[in-house]
């Protein structure tokens, strides 16, 4: 089981560094509190956000934003419509205009990350999403339970440009220089090629077989409380 693991820790790891210097990819500064999409090397478009007012980091219990290489592991909202409301990532049918008094939902659309590295290995548990916010006033400053929060109009522009897979780094400082893409560039952004699957390694058999009637299927993380406010 140990020598799995460090197989499996090892893949990660090559394939973040690979992923550092690919052509599309999506990156966050906690610093600049805005997103670039970056595509064939060359900036394509930058947004602002919000991420967590309680800083940044990925362990269980805290509202931090996770650091490091990312993955839209999910999303959500398709034909949602601007400014609507989802509960449990479910469309309520409540649609609510930017700084609604007295509102923190999720709105718009979802983009659910999982994270590729030992230090953010919680983030799809913790339910950490970019996604819209009514609190629109807010954004450009610290302001989320943990997640990435984005005006709806632009949210709902990020999702339609960034496919399942797309890698999002969330670095702490300044978004690095890229060159603009020239007017009317147009780019599809991929999802990165998987990693060839690690070499099959035997386990050692369990001396007993755990009774069926113990065996739970596992279930899809359930929305932290904060997240009925918002994140």
């Amino acid at each position: 089981m140990i020598r799995l693991s460090l197989v499996v820790t090892a893949l990660v790891a090559v394939s973040s560094a690979a992923l550092a210097d690919g052509p599309s990819r999506v990156i966050v500064s906690v610093r600049d509190q805005k997103l670039m999409v970056i595509g064939n090397g060359e900036k394509l478009a930058t947004y602002p956000v919000s991420t967590s007012k309680f800083g940044v980091g990925d362990n269980w219990g805290r509202m931090t934003t996770p650091l490091g290489f990312l993955q839209v592991a999910e999303k959500i909202g398709d034909h949602a419509p601007v400014g609507a409301v989802f509960r449990n990532r479910r469309f309520t049918g409540e649609i609510i205009k930017p700084n609604a008094p007295g509102r923190d939902p999720v709105i718009t659309r979802i983009i659910w990350l999982r994270g590729l590295q030992p230090s953010n290995a919680h983030a799809f548990s913790r339910c950490i999403y970019i996604h819209g916010t009514p609190e629109e006033k807010y954004i450009g400053r610290p302001a989320s339970y943990g997640c990435i929060r984005m005006k709806s109009r632009d949210v709902a522009d990020l999702y339609a440009q960034i496919p399942i897979g797309a890698i999002v780094e969330i670095v702490p400082d300044k978004l690095p220089k890229v060159p603009k893409a020239a007017k009317g560039a147009v780019f599809t952004l991929e999802a990165p090629k998987p990693a060839p699957a690690p070499e099959k390694i035997e386990e050692p058999q369990a001396p007993e077989k755990t009774p069926a009637s113990t065996v739970r299927k596992s279930a899809e993380p359930e929305e932290p409380p904060h997240l009925g406010r918002g994140a």
